[in-house]
């Protein structure tokens, strides 16, 4: 299943072993969950740096207005070159962990229902670990790079997917944040709990999915509120808009003071940057944890066993959000019947609300300019959509922009 996207297939392999767990009804060592937990953060980290860094980061150095030639990561290396060089570092220290663990930095098949199969090495360990004081350095002066310029987007914040809606990730017992396992919750735009300790097992009962004939990509919703007012947002925004704390020091420090600048529930979309800066940093400290936990070199990691259920539903939490694999299966052990639920589509009632929001905003006369055309593909990347994983089209994906008049007709028109 990590073949499913290029861009998070420890995401989908994570989530795929923990519904094959459940089919195998087994509990999985200790040490098994320990270091799942940590190619999960790793996968975290370098997603969230190449969001970030490698497509965001023009915008947000060079404006939105910038000319396009030029509004790419070579264009940020020409003006500001440690910002480039951090988040290919970043990205490159996630991919590494990911490396060492599974053998591969992408489509490793290292996890495996009933654990892992293979057990983490000294040196491996030690290796991670030595280089986690500087990375921990480099998110933090990123951090401050980007306070530093989020002043200058002021106008377009408030109209960057900036309304009401519902928000929904798991979150542990204790409220802090999750991404490997915990219950579901959904909180509204007060931050006021809507539901919370939701079973990923009776997901059926709380997510619909609505197909619509104009689109590859379903589009998911709270069933209590019904289609399309069930609309909620995932991700990094909404983790940190429903979880109480992060659990870790630094990262706990970061989210107070976006707390305190944004309010606690924070609705404009454009602070997805943000918060996967925050997680980035709650992650490399959660490594470090995991990282000097004595049981991490336990050789103990699989655990096996033929089925013992016929169903199994896996979920955790993947870059861009809540990700769930379920699966049925034969008395033979055999899948007959999957459903998998990606984060984007999860987003997608959200990220038309947010083009909607932005063309009102910025579309002024009969033509179609590069500034507001570039803002609507910049609330697009707030969201970090992976259009791999939730559609899986063929080809060259065609794009047609259209502005159409009061009386119906083609003012004009850009097309790939």
């Amino acid at each position: 299943m990590a073949r499913i996207c290029g861009i998070c297939p420890v995401s989908h392999l994570i989530t795929s072993a923990k519904a094959c767990d459940a089919l195998l009804a087994v509990r999985i060592p200790p040490a098994a969950e320990k270091l799942r937990r940590l190619i999960t953060l790793a996968q975290v980290v370098q997603s969230h740096a190449l969001s970030l860094f490698h497509l965001s980061s023009p915008d947000l150095l060079l404006g939105m207005d910038a000319d396009p030639t030029k509004s790419n990561l070579f264009g940020v290396l020409e003006v500001e070159p440690q910002l480039a060089r951090n988040g290919i570092a970043l990205r490159k220290f996630g991919q590494q962990i990911i490396e060492r663990l599974g053998g591969k930095r992408i489509h490793p098949a290292w996890v495996v229902p009933g654990g892992v199969s293979d057990p983490l090495s000294q040196q491996d360990r030690d290796a991670i670990l030595a280089e986690t004081p500087e990375t921990l350095k480099i998110t933090q002066r990123s951090m401050q790079w980007l306070k530093s310029v989020v002043e200058k987007f002021a106008n377009d914040v408030d109209s960057f997917g900036s309304f009401p809606s519902l928000f929904m990730g798991i979150v542990k017992e204790n409220g802090n944040l999750a991404f490997y396992d915990g219950k579901l919750c959904f909180v509204d735009a007060t931050g006021a709990t809507v539901a919370d300790g939701l079973e990923a097992d009776n997901y059926q009962k709380f997510l619909g999915e609505k197909v619509e004939p104009w689109s590859y990509l379903k589009s998911a919703y709270y069933i209590p509120k019904g289609f399309p007012d069930g609309m909620y947002r995932v991700g990094p925004l909404a983790r940190l808009n429903i979880a109480q704390s992060c659990g870790t020091p630094l990262a706990d420090a970061e989210l107070q003071a976006f707390r305190r600048a944004y309010g606690m529930t924070t609705l404009s979309s454009f602070h997805y940057h943000h918060a996967r800066l925050i997680e980035i940093l709650y992650c490399i400290e959660r490594m470090e944890e995991l990282l000097n936990d004595s049981e991490i070199l336990s050789t103990h990691v699989r655990a096996i066993a033929k089925p013992n259920a016929l169903e199994g539903i896996g979920i955790a939490e993947a870059p861009r959000g809540t990700l769930l694999h379920h699966y049925k299966i034969d008395e033979q052990g055999l899948i007959r019947w999957a459903n998998l639920i990606i984060a984007t589509g999860q987003n997608n009632l959200a990220m038309n609300k947010s083009v909607l929001q932005v063309a009102q905003q910025y579309i002024h006369g009969e033509k179609i300019t590069h500034g507001m055309l570039n803002r609507v593909e910049a609330v697009i990347r707030a969201y970090d959509p992976c259009l791999s994983c939730s559609t899986h089209a063929t080809g060259q994906m065609a794009l047609k922009v259209q502005l159409i008049g009061a009386d119906g007709s083609v003012l004009d028109e850009v097309a790939r």
